[in-house]
């Protein structure tokens, strides 16, 4: 069976070509396998979120190969990368982005409604995801009226709205009080588990990395087994 994910020889630079080209990413090389929980843990300014941003097809690599479920994306139509994102690939932020003239359930139901799932079962599957993290009695409830913690767990449930095969986050508790934080990546690891995608979580916070299944370290635009790896994550 195919990665979820895999990454070869990602490079990725600005001001391309000038003297002051910036190299951000340097030859990565990375897989996650369909059910792995991956931390990605970077300093500050080290490219986590370009990296991110590539992996999910919002940006283009200068140079390497991305792979969605063995399928290479070199080369696509902007249409069709469209389509593998929305299908594929949910995101998840330090700030939830919800819609804020929308319920709850109306921001997990819009990305089914523009991924062509019947109204009856986007809504059906928005109150079974909210209900699984906890909030279902917030589901008629619009962001401003949820806590940061609530408003995170229905962020989590968009980016799974659509079934996808690789979930991408983005210090998804970085917003959030400790006991709040320790909460909602709770609630998150659960869903992965249940759901069995792949997923990768940028994040400073070391204890979190600890509960995930593997650590790498993203460092002078390179990737490489973080203090984690190897069965050692809870001392990490």
């Amino acid at each position: 069976m195919s990665d979820a994910l895999e990454l070869s020889g990602i490079e990725k630079g600005y001001n391309h070509g000038r003297p002051n080209e910036v190299r951000v990413l340097r030859g990565v090389d990375l897989s996650l396998a369909a059910g792995e929980v991956v931390a990605l843990v970077a300093p500050s300014g080290a490219g986590k979120s370009t990296l991110l941003h590539i992996a999910g097809l919002l940006d283009v690599a200068d140079a390497g190969d991305v792979r969605i479920g063995g399928e290479a994306m070199t080369g696509l139509s902007d249409r069709r990368r469209t389509a593998i994102r929305r299908a594929q690939v949910g995101f998840i932020y330090q700030f939830h982005h919800l819609l804020p003239e929308f319920s709850a359930e109306e921001n997990i139901v819009l990305p089914q409604l523009a991924n062509g799932v019947a109204r009856g079962a986007a809504r059906d599957r928005a109150r079974d995801l909210l209900a699984r993290v906890g909030v279902a009695e917030r589901a008629d409830h619009r962001p401003a009226a949820l806590s940061g913690g609530e408003q995170q767990r229905v962020a989590f449930c968009r980016a799974l709205a659509n079934g996808p095969r690789l979930l991408l986050a983005d210090e998804p508790t970085g917003n959030l009080d400790p006991e709040t934080s320790d909460r909602v990546f709770g609630a998150l690891m659960e869903l992965v588990r249940e759901t069995g995608l792949a997923a990768l979580i940028a994040t400073h916070n070391l204890e979190l990395a600890a509960r995930m299944d593997r650590i790498v370290r993203l460092d002078a635009g390179r990737v490489g087994p973080g203090a984690g790896d190897g069965g050692a994550a809870a001392s990490a």
